[in-house]
Order: C-alpha cells, then sequence, then structure tokens
C-alpha cells in the first residue's frame, strides 16, 4: 500500500500491517528483525502489536518496551513478543503514535544484552492506512 517515512503498510487477502525494521540492532543472523502492527478481520483483531526481535530471548528473561519515557512489560516466546492483551495493545499503540523512538530489550539465550531500537516517523500514518485497507472486511 505504501511506504510512510520509515514504516510501510501491506495489505494482504485476510490481513493488513504496519511493519518496520529496526534502525539499531544486532547483525542478522536466522532472520530480520521487525516491529508490526496487524489487523486480521475475520478473528476480529485489531492493532496486535508484535515484534520479531533480533535474538531468541533467554527463556525467563523480561522483554521490555520502552517509548520515549513509558516502559510496558512484553510477553515472549522464542523470537516472538506481543503485548499481554488487547488493553496493552492499545495503550502501546497509543504511545506509539506520539512517540519519537522504542527500543525493546531482553537478554538472548546467550546472556547478552539484546535491544531493537526502532525510529516512530510514519508509524501513524501506516498503522492508519493499514487499518483503513482493513476496515469492513470480515
Amino acid at each position: 500500500m505504501g511506504i510512510f517515512q520509515l514504516w510501510g503498510a501491506f495489505s494482504e487477502p485476510g490481513r493488513c500491517y504496519a511493519i518496520a525494521q529496526p534502525y539499531r540492532a544486532p547483525r542478522a543472523e536466522r532472520w530480520k528483525p521487525f516491529a508490526s502492527v496487524g489487523y486480521w478481520p475475520s478473528r476480529r483483531v485489531r492493532s496486535q502489536i508484535h515484534f520479531r526481535l533480533s535474538r531468541e530471548k533467554r527463556p525467563g528473561s523480561a522483554v521490555l518496551l520502552r517509548i520515549d519515557d513509558q516502559t510496558f512489560q512484553l510477553l515472549a516466546g522464542g523470537a516472538d513478543a506481543w503485548a499481554p492483551d488487547a488493553r496493552a495493545d492499545a495503550d502501546i499503540l497509543s504511545a506509539m503514535r506520539t512517540g519519537i523512538e522504542m527500543t525493546i530489550e531482553t537478554r538472548s539465550t546467550s546472556g547478552t544484552l539484546v535491544r531493537d531500537a526502532y525510529r516512530l516517523r510514519g508509524a501513524a500514518t501506516a498503522i492508519d492506512a493499514a487499518a483503513i485497507a482493513c476496515a469492513g472486511r470480515k
């Protein structure tokens, strides 16, 4: 659908999403990290936050998302992280819309600190484009 500064918006059968790559992260190994906001109309899922971490997280390690001066704890498994519930999705989305930068961090399976950083320029527009593209779909 389009690239909006540092974020892109895409529409596929059954889903729409806004997505960005980090501007600072450990060098990619097995996969590329990303941050996304997704919509799945058939599942009645709207504004779901999802992160693919640059490294698999260590079991038991917290995953923290910082957007400017706000901090959110995420649920994670392997190399993926999400908000714990729809209310947290909404709070994170609100912070993303007005924020400048977000950083997600955890410990990798080797114990090293993993920190992926994203700039939020264009995020609100890309998120809106994805939402509009999936509006009215079932």
